[in-house]
């Protein structure tokens, strides 16, 4: 390998795809549901932002509906 590299003449490109993989939404949660994500971030060293993710993809590939039943 060389010791230096030029790379002062080369021209990036930027990842087309890179809009297509998040989606910047605004939710409001509970204050006890992220201080959860976050406790379990710090348990795993994921980021609570990516665990929340990994939740909720888990509960559309598995086609989970949420089941309430409302006192009459």
């Amino acid at each position: 390998m060389r010791n230096h590299y030029d790379f002062s003449k080369m021209k990036g490109k930027r990842n087309p795809y890179i809009k297509m993989l998040k989606q910047p939404v605004t939710i409001r949660l509970d204050k006890e549901t992220i201080a959860y994500f976050r406790d379990m971030a710090v348990k795993t060293g994921l980021p609570y932002q990516h665990l929340i993710n990994l939740y909720l993809r888990d509960c559309a590939e598995q086609h989970r509906e949420l089941q309430m039943r409302w006192a009459a």
